[in-house]
């Protein structure tokens, strides 16, 4: 089998003529990616009730189960935990416990995943390979070390080829690592998702949208569309922000107001750094500072060609597959708030460009034409290294406590954000350039026809694990693979 080209990508294009016709109409009735002019704010925005660890447990239930709730302005049985989209925000500090009774009132199987946490993957921790069939109990614990770094990370379920489908319809909550307290007015989550909707429900995804990654006709931030933020003039906020979407990606600005990233994933800024955009892939997550200034402001996402362009056009937006919306409104009014201190610069993060690697890995992005992988068929087969996922093998067999360079390679026409879980990784080379300064992710955007070179610590933990596309209709398909630290 060979990879696929330019040319098949056109010609699978032409065969999804229709469902470019259907999901073009889809979008432009609910005004993605173009939003109205005429759009006003459904309402002030709501956040995630919290959940805070108490003696260094937070112990908590979950009910994943299918509900009537209001989502994106309109009734609709959707998923969640707890009967919330999203679901509560888990608050806890480096050292704690995390204690999650999870009942599976789903008619599929399902799991649970704490997406970037440095956490054990065996037993009862991180598991990816475990299986609650409908109507089981599993009791999760996760113990974050005592140097775990801060931020904000999120949980959604992980169960192979029910992926998509569980956060697409409404199961994923977010995860705040406290530990650097910053002199703000105020902290805000925003979790950003997408859905459509068909007869009252959440919409089924069709071939083309799994081949592509689906998009859903409706953006919302919380679960709402086209929330209002309102602030006070000089009022500086800390927002965190997580990109829930199954495989949308998130050109984020808010143009009028003072924006400064603090960090994206696991990783930190030295200092808040000034910037006009932030990118985050299916997947990520990004804390802001953002300073308000005194008007009217739109947080926007500004569309990001993820090379759906070169499959022929079956998505709508012309050029950009994740095209340009409106996310919410932001009003600044009233008197000036008072001025607070200065943000304190902060440690370095760890930097492994100094290490000598104890090992050099490649690992490539497979997506080929036709039935030739195991659990798939249609017009095109997932996989890494020529292979679908199996979950009965071992793709790579790493040290413990090893510090090794991978080489993530991406021949295919269309981006894919990669995923390792348990270990960050840092960022080295995009495409053979060199990467300024520090960056810590555990989803890292390889580009269509491109490569990335990370670096992995595989400290602490031993055990098995998974690396995955984080377009989650392709780790359903089969793009994913097995790691095991011994």
């Amino acid at each position: 089998m060979e990879p696929i080209t330019r040319r098949q990508a056109l010609l699978l294009g032409a065969c999804g003529a229709a469902g470019v016709v259907v999901g073009g109409l889809g979008l432009s009735s609910t005004g993605l990616p173009w939003t109205s002019p005429d759009a006003t704010p459904s309402g002030p925005l709501a956040e995630p009730s919290s959940l805070r660890s108490r003696g260094g447990v937070l112990r908590t239930e979950l009910v994943a189960a299918e509900h009537e709730n209001e989502i994106a302005g309109r009734r609709a049985l959707v998923l969640g935990y707890n009967g919330s989209v999203p679901a509560s925000t888990w608050r806890v500090r480096p050292g704690d416990r995390i204690e999650v009774r999870l009942e599976n009132r789903l008619r599929e199987p399902t799991n649970l995943h704490t997406h970037g946490l440095h956490v054990s993957p065996t037993g009862n921790g991180d598991n990816p390979l475990i299986s609650l069939a409908p109507g089981e109990v599993f009791d999760y614990r996760f113990d974050l070390p005592p140097d775990h770094p801060s931020g904000v990370f999120w949980y959604h379920p992980h169960h192979h080829g029910n992926v998509a489908d569980q956060i697409f319809g409404g199961l994923f909550g977010a995860i705040v690592v406290e530990g650097d307290a910053l002199p703000v007015a105020r902290e805000r989550v925003l979790v950003i998702s997408d859905i459509s909707f068909a007869g009252g429900a959440v919409a089924a995804a069709s071939e083309a949208d799994r081949m592509m990654g689906r998009e859903g006709d409706f953006l919302m931030v919380n679960g709402q569309l086209l929330p209002e933020i309102v602030a006070r003039p000089r009022e500086r906020e800390r927002w965190r922000i997580v990109n829930a979407c199954t495989a949308r990606y998130l050109r984020l600005a808010l143009p009028g107001q003072r924006l400064e990233l603090l960090g994206i994933d696991s990783g930190h800024e030295p200092r808040p750094r000034a910037v006009d955009e932030v990118l985050l892939a299916p997947g990520n997550r990004a804390d802001l500072l953002v300073t308000m200034q005194a008007g009217s402001a739109q947080l926007r996402t500004l569309g990001y060609d993820r090379g759906a362009a070169m499959m022929g056009g079956m998505m709508a937006g012309g050029g950009s597959s994740s095209g340009p919306a409106l996310l919410a409104f932001v009003e600044v009014r009233g008197p000036d708030a008072a001025v607070l201190p200065a943000v304190p610069p902060r440690a370095p993060d760890a930097d492994l460009r100094s290490r000598t690697p104890d090992a050099l890995r490649e690992i490539s992005f497979t997506m080929t034409m036709g039935m030739g992988m195991p659990q798939q068929g249609g017009m095109m087969a997932l996989g890494f290294d020529g292979r679908a996922f199996d979950a009965g093998r071992i793709d790579q067999r790493v040290g413990a406590e090893t510090v090794e360079e991978w080489t993530i390679r991406n021949p295919t026409p269309m981006d894919h954000p990669f995923h390792l879980h348990v270990w960050p990784m840092q960022l080295i080379q995009v495409n053979g350039s060199a990467i300024d300064g520090t960056q810590w992710r555990d989803v890292v955007n390889v580009p269509a026809q491109g490569s990335v070179v990370v670096r992995i610590d595989f400290a602490r933990f031993t055990g098995l694990t998974v690396y995955h596309c984080h377009i989650l209709d392709h780790e359903d398909l089969g793009m994913m693979g097995t790691v095991k630290a011994a």
